[in-house]
């Protein structure tokens, strides 16, 4: 379609190059407007408020994970073969026959066919971007969707500046079709992630860290025995020989499996850890000093600390009143978490951040943690219901967690860190995502030191006032 129509008389050299440029900014558009639009519009009715309540509840909820679980397991299985998916063949034909007007509007059309009979490819590709995106930020699914247009429409835009490199592309056949395969493995394995948000966020425990790690890498497996030729689908073609390209292929699916195999015994995998359930959440880690799971929380009677667990078996608290009450006790400062079981970026602070002993040792020694999930679906107890200033009751432990950061802090994004002092208020400023490891030890060193520095000078206040009442008592 793309040589046929730009291939055609544009009139001049300058006017081709135009209409070739207005393809793919049309592409582009297709594919960001619309979701910036519902942004907008939910953004323009309810405010932050709703907006990142909608995005929360796309991001968190078992029913919207599930159904992308099983359209991603739908369209893995078209793409083995087992059938296959297409738009209404009327909407395409209708917008096909459309683009055969001239001037911009038949530019416009093209790049809408395109994304039409692209949607079986791109479909799954641009709702797995868009859910990884749903932080609660208003611009993240935004950019993404046009980092993603902007890539996909690259290549055919180039073909249509240049029409005739279209001919020097091998022709459609077995080549192809092993594509598709190869990206039905891979939608099996990125479907998972759907149902582990769903399966954590309402805790079933059906898909803990170990059981989803032997599927991937069953998974991935398979995937390198059908890149050596070892298994065949319904429209392979007969593989004569072993190209280079699939022996890199294999070997690098291979390698990512035995990379996976440690994961089964508990070893961190800190370049999956965002993907990956959490360690916590494995049955069996081997070694005595590397115990994932700590039960010290559920012992000791901590709020919600019966389905709720820290990494690398730090101790700390769920409930933000329980753990000031405790931290004021021990007079020590308070590391507030703002975390959640689908958050990607909180795992990997938590696996290549939190895990370095100097952090650990840290957090363990001179810190009161308290992990507040902005996403859990818990329902608490009546008497901890909190009424927002709308007038809504909020019920489950992520809602009203959610409400206290934006309210408080007005972020509803994770992680977020807060650093808290004696009076409530942080003792530095708030930091987010960010792998720095020494300027997180910097800044949590920093705070506990403010801290001592404040609890000096008020010890030195309260020992110059019992003087003076001494004074007082003794001039009496």
């Amino acid at each position: 379609m793309t040589v046929s129509f730009f291939l055609k008389g544009s009139g001049s050299a300058a006017r081709g190059r135009f209409r070739a440029l207005m393809y793919g900014l049309f592409i582009v558009l297709l594919y960001t407007v619309p979701i910036g639009v519902i942004i907008f519009l939910t953004w323009l009715i309810g405010g932050d408020a709703i907006t990142a309540d909608i995005f929360n509840w796309i991001a968190t909820h078992w029913l919207p994970n599930i159904i992308f679980f099983i359209v991603f397991m739908v369209f893995a299985a078209s793409f083995f073969g087992a059938f296959e998916i297409v738009l209404p063949e009327k909407l395409v034909n209708s917008s096909d026959a459309k683009a055969d007007k001239g001037g911009l509007t038949g530019v416009f059309f093209m790049a809408l066919t395109l994304v039409l009979v692209s949607f079986s490819c791109t479909g799954p590709i641009v709702g797995s971007a868009l859910i990884q995106s749903t932080s609660g930020e208003f611009w993240a699914p935004i950019l993404t969707m046009l980092a993603f247009s902007v890539v996909f429409a690259l290549p055919f835009t180039l073909f249509a500046l240049f029409p005739t490199w279209l001919k020097q592309l091998p022709k459609s056949g077995g080549w192809l079709n092993s594509v598709k395969v190869v990206l039905g493995f891979v939608e099996l394995a990125l479907g998972l992630k759907f149902l582990s948000v769903a399966d954590q966020t309402y805790h079933w425990g059906i898909l803990d860290r170990e059981i989803y790690l032997a599927i991937w890498i069953a998974i991935f497996s398979l995937m390198g025995l059908y890149l050596l030729g070892k298994l065949k689908f319904k429209h392979d073609s007969d593989m004569q020989y072993l190209s280079v390209t699939r022996l890199v292929l294999a070997i690098a699916s291979f390698s990512f499996v035995v990379y996976m195999l440690p994961g089964m015994w508990g070893a961190p995998l800190n370049a999956l850890s965002g993907y990956l359930p959490p360690i916590q959440s494995q049955d069996f880690v081997m070694g005595a000093g590397s115990v994932a799971v700590s039960e010290s929380g559920a012992k000791q009677g901590v709020k919600y600390g019966d389905v709720l667990e820290l990494p690398h078996g730090l101790d700390g608290f769920f409930d933000l009143e329980e753990a000031e009450a405790y931290a004021a006790k021990v007079g020590k400062p308070l590391f507030v978490d703002f975390t959640g079981h689908g958050c990607v970026n909180c795992r990997e602070m938590e696996s290549r951040v939190w895990s370095d002993p100097r952090v650990l040792e840290i957090l363990r020694e001179k810190y009161v943690i308290v992990a507040l999930y902005a996403d859990d679906k818990l329902k608490v107890d009546e008497a901890d219901w909190v009424t927002t200033d709308a007038g809504k009751v909020l019920k489950t432990l992520g809602k009203i967690n959610s409400y206290y950061a934006l309210k408080t802090y007005g972020v509803n994004a994770q992680p977020y860190y807060v650093l808290q002092g004696r009076d409530g208020k942080p003792l530095v400023e708030p930091r987010g995502y960010d792998l720095d490891v020494e300027a997180f030890i910097d800044e949590v060193q920093l705070s506990y030191d403010t801290l001592l520095r404040e609890n000096a000078e008020l010890v030195k206040k309260l020992e110059v006032l019992a003087a003076k009442l001494e004074e007082y008592q003794s001039e009496e």
